[in-house]
C-alpha cells in the first residue's frame, strides 16, 4: 500500500511537472524574444553614399517585391506607408519607407534593415508583425538587403507619420506576438549570395520563395495565422477578400507544370497567355511587379515553378442541374457572354479568354470565378499588353440566380465538368468591395 501511494504521488508530481516545465520553457522563450538584444552583423553601415548599381538593383529589388503596392496609401506619397493590410486579427498599417528621419528609415543603418528583413525586429528591437512578410524575407542574401536599402534611402523623404495597428487584443501586444514567434517562426539560414541566373531553378527559388513571397498568399496557413509549411505553395483564401490564390502545385488549379516556359513567362509579364489570364490582386501583382522581372529572373521562376510536384486533378461531383436552371442559363450565356466568348466557350485569341477547358471556370473553389464576373475582369496593363481587354461587372445586371444559372451552365457546358453554383454561392460575394 505504501508503494502504491508512493507511485501514486511520483505520477502525480510526473503529470504536474511536464505542464509546468513546458509553461517555464515557453515564458523563458518569450523572454527571450521580448528581450533580445540588438543584431550586430560584420556588414557596418557604409560611410560613404552607395554607388549607383547598388542604387539600381535596389530599385529593382524593391519591383520584384512589390514594395510600393504595399507601402503606398491611396492618395499617399509613394513608399511613404499608411496602408491599411486586414488580417483575420485586425487592420496592421503599413510603415514609412521614405528616408524622412523621424518616421521613416533615414537614421536607419543596414545592420538595422537588415535586422528588420531577417529577424522580423525594428531598428529599436520591438517586433515587427509578420504582415511584413519577414517570414519570406528572412532568406534573402545579405547584399539584396543592403541595395533595398540603398534605393529606399535615394528617395523623397514624406514627412507622414505611422498610423498605430488597429488589432484586437490580446493580438495588440508585444508578448503576444513573442508567443507567435515562439511558436511559428525561426529564421532562416541567409543566403551568403543571391544566387546567379544561370541556376535557373536555385535563382528561380530563390525569387519565389523570398523577395518575391508568392507563399504569403498561395500558401496555407495554421490557426496562429502563420505559414503552414505543409502546404507550401499549395493554395489559400486571401484573408478578409475572399479572393482565392491557387494552389501552385495543382494540376486543376495554378500548376505550371504542362505548360512551355514561354508560357509562364508570359503570364507573369502581360498578365495573359494562351491558357490563362490574371484578374484581382494577381492583376496588381503583374502590374507592379513581375512584368519588369528581367528576362533571366523571369525565365528563372518559370523553371522552378515548372518543376514543383503536382497533385492530380480532383474534380468535385458536378450533380444535376434543374432543367430550368439549365435552359436558363444558356439563355443568359447567349445574350450576355458568347459575343465575346463564343458560342462555344472558344474565346478570341489576343482578346477574351476561351471557357471551354478553362481550369479557373471549372475550380473549386469558385470564389475568383464569381468575384470577376460580379466585380468585372480587369487584367493588368503591361509593357507587353498596354490595353488588354476588359469584362465588365455584372453586379447590378443579373440578379444572383441569374448568376447561379449562366455560372452553373458555363461550369459544365462544352466538356467542362463541374458542382453548379446556388444563389448562397453568389450572395456572399456581392456585397465584398473589390480589393
Amino acid at each position: 500500500m505504501h508503494t502504491q501511494k508512493l507511485l501514486g504521488r511520483r505520477l502525480w508530481w510526473v503529470l504536474l511537472g511536464v505542464p509546468l516545465a513546458a509553461a517555464l520553457l515557453l515564458a523563458a522563450l518569450v523572454m527571450r524574444e521580448l528581450n533580445h538584444p540588438k543584431t550586430n552583423t560584420a556588414h557596418p553601415a557604409p560611410a560613404t553614399a552607395p554607388a549607383m548599381e547598388q542604387v539600381q538593383r535596389g530599385a529593382y529589388l524593391a519591383r520584384v517585391g512589390n514594395c510600393a503596392l504595399c507601402h503606398t496609401a491611396a492618395g499617399g506619397a509613394s513608399y511613404a506607408g499608411g496602408k491599411g493590410i486586414p488580417t483575420p486579427f485586425g487592420t496592421v498599417y503599413t510603415s514609412n519607407l521614405t528616408p524622412h528621419p523621424e518616421h521613416g528609415l533615414g537614421r536607419w543603418s543596414a545592420d538595422d534593415f537588415w535586422q528588420a528583413m531577417h529577424q522580423g525586429r525594428s531598428r529599436d528591437g520591438h517586433l515587427l508583425y509578420p504582415a511584413f512578410p519577414y517570414t519570406s524575407y528572412n532568406r534573402l542574401a545579405r547584399e539584396d538587403s543592403d541595395a533595398l536599402l540603398a534605393f529606399l534611402q535615394t528617395l523623397p523623404a514624406a514627412d507622414q507619420p505611422n498610423p498605430g495597428h488597429a488589432l484586437r487584443w490580446p493580438y495588440s501586444s508585444q508578448w503576444a506576438l513573442a508567443v507567435w514567434r515562439v511558436l511559428n517562426f525561426t529564421p532562416a539560414q541567409p543566403v551568403v549570395q543571391a544566387p546567379d541566373p544561370t541556376d535557373a531553378v536555385l535563382r528561380g527559388a530563390y525569387l519565389v520563395n523570398g523577395l518575391g513571397h508568392c507563399n504569403e498568399c498561395h500558401g496555407g496557413r495554421n490557426a496562429w495565422g502563420a505559414p503552414d509549411l505543409s502546404k507550401t505553395l499549395s493554395g489559400a483564401t486571401l484573408p478578409q477578400s475572399l479572393w482565392y490564390a491557387p494552389s501552385l502545385r495543382a494540376a486543376d488549379q495554378g500548376s505550371v507544370a504542362a505548360w512551355t516556359l514561354e508560357d509562364t513567362v508570359a503570364l507573369l509579364t502581360t498578365g495573359v497567355n494562351r491558357h490563362a489570364s490574371t484578374s484581382g490582386p494577381m492583376a496588381e501583382v503583374v502590374h507592379h511587379s513581375t512584368q519588369h522581372l528581367q528576362a533571366a529572373d523571369a525565365l528563372a521562376m518559370a523553371r522552378y515553378l515548372a518543376q514543383l510536384p503536382v497533385a492530380p486533378a480532383q474534380r468535385s461531383p458536378t450533380g444535376q442541374m434543374p432543367p430550368t436552371n439549365q435552359s436558363l442559363g444558356a439563355r443568359l450565356y447567349e445574350a450576355q457572354c458568347a459575343q465575346c466568348h463564343g458560342k462555344q466557350g472558344e474565346g478570341q485569341a489576343d482578346a477574351y479568354p476561351a471557357l471551354a477547358g478553362n481550369r479557373a471556370v471549372q475550380m473549386t473553389p469558385s470564389h475568383n470565378l464569381v468575384l470577376t464576373v460580379l466585380q468585372g475582369g480587369y487584367g493588368p496593363s503591361t509593357q507587353g499588353r498596354p490595353q488588354p481587354h476588359g469584362m465588365p461587372p455584372f453586379q447590378l445586371v443579373l440578379s444572383d440566380a441569374e448568376l447561379a444559372a449562366v455560372l452553373s451552365y458555363i461550369r459544365n457546358a462544352w466538356g467542362n465538368q463541374a458542382p453548379a453554383l446556388s444563389e448562397f454561392d453568389i450572395n456572399k460575394f456581392r456585397n465584398l468591395q473589390a480589393p
